[in-house]
């Protein structure tokens, strides 16, 4: 067991250590494009107090990115090894071409698995003394651990409130004095085999794996501003196989899921009912795709082109407004299940109901129109914050995950497993007992 809780902290030194060398590489997995960022951190940062973001933070530039097609995975998990292995392969070389250095550590995303949130609770007494490092320790390993099932692990967990005797919304209790220190944690699973194929991926590209973030959380740490993430705000993260839902509130992530859907469906729904290739129909998709039609769509009329042979094959044509027809159902489709999640979630009951779109798939035109009509009246769509030395190629909201799992590298959130907790508490053996897939495989 104190292998397995060891194994989440050496995650982390190495990331510390990736940093301390100056490099690190970003490496977002996603079903239709693997990104692949380099960043090289100014030495010597000044240190920061508080249980939010750990000490130690750098400032950091992008001097490398990639970015190739992907291959071999599917629903934002990995189903074919060795394409997958090629396109990550692809992807890294690229970067460190750019960047003129060669990297060993990569912090990964994880988009699939089936995300699952979970609210913690703990307390534990303090008699009037001041709260100490070993009392935040020992107050998380208080927490109960659910059963998350069978074949599922462990892959954030992370103190969101802390709260000392009736005064509740505190980030640091550290140094102040109370009777009953309690906190509360939120905890995110997701299948053990989806990371344990990922973290394989990475080590056949002679990589080593220095973190892993879920695709969701980093998409809303990029795309929503810093007063959305303090009063409550959700982020649609639409990719090509999956669409990841993340909700923040106080500047922590209170909750994440997934919907098995995203652009790559409404390829394939382009592609069956107009009876083209899906290459054919990415590219209709991206140059006259939409969501509203209007009038003069039914007399805008686009050749669909081919490669048959056949003449009267390849010179079809068809309206936009047909194209629209096609697209907007399973566009509504992806919304409303999103929607369905955020109710399930309790989102109408925080203080915003801010909904930012991001993510390849909210650049379809139309969609913000569209969306209010489902989602809610306060929807725009997002962009990823503007990071040193990012590309202007990268600046779309479809790298909203990739630049904001650089932030995460940055400036990560404490997990639980950052702190020295003593291995004879009950919370640590079933926190421990829920991540055997790290002991496993490290």
């Amino acid at each position: 067991m104190f292998d397995l809780y060891r194994s989440q902290r050496a995650m982390r030194a190495m990331r510390q250590n990736a940093m301390q060398r100056g490099v690190v590489a970003i490496l977002d997995i996603g079903t239709s494009k693997i990104a692949c960022l380099i960043l090289r951190f100014d030495p010597a940062p000044a240190p920061t107090d508080g249980v939010g973001p750990m000490a130690g933070q750098s400032a950091f530039r992008i001097i490398g990115a990639a970015t190739t097609r992907s291959r071999g995975v599917r629903f934002g998990e990995i189903e074919a090894m060795h394409e997958t292995e090629r396109a990550i392969r692809t992807a890294v070389q690229n970067a460190q071409k750019m960047a003129q250095v060669r990297v060993d550590h990569v912090i990964a995303t994880v988009s699939g698995g089936g995300p699952r949130s979970y609210g913690l609770a703990g307390q534990i007494e303090l008699r009037g003394a001041q709260v100490a490092e070993h009392d935040v320790a020992e107050v998380l390993s208080a927490c109960e651990m659910p059963d998350i099932g069978p074949g599922r692990e462990v892959l954030h967990a992370q103190p969101v409130n802390f709260a000392l005797d009736h005064r509740s919304g505190m980030n640091d209790p550290r140094g102040q004095v109370g009777d009953m220190l309690a906190c509360d944690v939120h905890m995110l699973s997701v299948d053990g085999h989806v990371v344990e194929n990922l973290l394989h991926a990475v080590k056949r590209c002679d990589l080593e794996l220095a973190g892993l973030a879920s695709a969701a959380y980093v998409s809303g740490i990029s795309s929503l501003v810093e007063d959305e993430q303090e009063l409550g705000a959700a982020c649609i993260d639409m990719g090509g196989g999956v669409t990841g839902l993340s909700i923040f509130w106080r500047k922590h992530l209170i909750y994440a899921d997934a919907v098995a859907m995203g652009g790559d469906h409404v390829t394939s729904d382009i592609s069956k009912g107009l009876q083209i290739s899906l290459s054919t129909a990415e590219r209709l998709k991206t140059l006259h795709g939409g969501v509203v039609a209007t009038s003069i769509d039914d007399r805008d009329m686009i050749e669909l082109g081919g490669e048959t042979g056949d003449f009267e094959i390849d010179r079809r044509t068809v309206s936009r407004a047909e194209l629209i027809g096609i697209m907007r159902p399973r566009v509504e489709e992806i919304l409303e299940e999103a929607r369905a999640r955020l109710d399930v979630a309790g989102f109408e009951a925080l203080p915003s109901q801010q909904i930012v779109l991001t993510g390849g798939g909210s650049q379809i035109p139309g969609l913000d129109t569209l969306a209010p009509r489902i989602l809610g009246q306060q929807v725009r769509i997002g962009r990823p914050l503007r990071v040193a030395g990012l590309p202007e190629k990268a600046t779309g909201a479809a790298f909203a995950s990739a630049v904001g799992l650089c932030l995460f590298a940055a400036h990560p959130q404490d997990e639980f497993w950052d702190f020295d907790i003593l291995p004879e508490r009950n919370g640590t053996r079933s926190l421990r007992r829920a991540m055997r897939w790290f002991k496993e495989n490290w």
